[in-house]
């Protein structure tokens, strides 16, 4: 044999050589280095994965279909939401204490139907043509609300204004690199002001399956989530933009639904098919909201006197606590 041949089984040298493995137990897809093997081989290990799944789930549909009345109740699943950190400042649907808080607030008159709501929508200086179209559209779904340019007025100067000619709200729409990032909700004539964050803007032309344009009816409004005393503060806040006497005839619907301290902005047109079934149409704009402050009083950036303030660092320390 020549230098470096090893022994030839069955010739009575040594042991035969194990085989060799190709894919060890350790073994991970990211190990390939060809790119386009590596995307095939987790492509087919994610296809077995689901496959696993569905099997694994009729399965246990099979199981409780055999079991019958004596099925053990179906899991709940672990989410962000039913895994919160319990907030003190809950709101209690039955206390007393909120209840004669929401009988003496800002928001009284509105909930009393003593006051109508007139709204202000005005824009940040030299508003872009995106604002400006996101601005008109709003006006359509809050009833009763009219749109101004600011033209250079400090808001300080706008809000005795507004309060001489019976506005009982001020939206301020900001806008940075041409794009709506930022509003600011002032209910006069003594506040609260809260500044929100704003993004995922969407217009009523870049909606997929959009309805027809909104009828002036006034709209159902919904608030969904606002749970604690902060968010109970806010949720009146939206609900104070709205008349008390919807028309049902215009089956139009306005949506808050704050989760996980996003607030999610929707406009539907609904219709019942029947007994169980509706059919939904969004109509737009569409829009998400982020809470940064709550200040008592109308706009005052030096020297307001602040409720809350959403603070980062301090604040976002668990993905499980939420503020509204």
């Amino acid at each position: 044999a020549g230098e470096g041949s090893g022994p030839v089984p069955g010739d009575g040298a040594g042991p035969p050589a194990p085989e060799r493995v190709l894919f060890p137990p350790t073994f991970s897809v990211s190990e390939i280095k060809n790119k386009q093997r590596r995307h095939f081989m987790f492509v087919r290990w994610k296809q077995q994965q689901r496959k696993e799944k569905l099997a694994l789930k009729k399965k246990r549909r099979k199981e409780r279909e055999a079991l019958g009345d004596k099925a053990p109740p179906k899991a709940v699943p672990k989410t962000i939401e039913n895994q919160r950190v319990y907030d003190e400042t809950t709101v209690d649907p039955n206390d007393e204490e909120v209840a004669f808080d929401e009988a003496t607030d800002e928001f009284a008159p509105y909930f009393n139907r003593q006051t109508v709501p007139k709204i202000l929508i005005t824009t940040s200086d030299r508003p872009r043509g995106r604002t400006v179209r996101f601005c008109e559209q709003l006006a359509t779904v809050i009833p009763n609300s009219h749109v101004y340019y600011r033209r250079g007025l400090a808001l300080k100067r706008i809000i005795p204004q507004c309060i001489a000619r019976d506005f009982t709200d001020l939206i301020v729409i900001n806008e940075d690199r041409k794009i709506p990032n930022g509003l600011v909700l002032s209910h006069l004539p003594d506040g609260p002001t809260a500044h929100f964050r704003m993004s995922s803007v969407r217009l009523r032309k870049e909606i997929k399956r959009k309805g027809k344009e909104p009828t002036e009816h006034v709209p159902e409004v919904i608030l969904n989530n606002f749970t604690t005393r902060l968010g109970h503060s806010i949720g009146r806040m939206f609900a104070a933009l709205f008349p008390h006497d919807p028309q049902f005839v215009g089956r139009q619907v306005a949506t808050f639904h704050n989760q996980r301290d996003y607030i999610f902005f929707r406009f539907h047109r609904y219709i019942f098919k029947s007994e169980k079934k509706v059919g939904i149409q969004e109509l737009g704009p569409r829009f998400t909201l982020k809470l940064r402050s709550l200040q008592k009083g109308t706009f005052d950036s030096k020297f307001g006197e602040y409720e809350w303030i959403h603070k980062r660092r301090e604040m976002d320390t668990s993905r499980r606590k939420f503020h509204l």
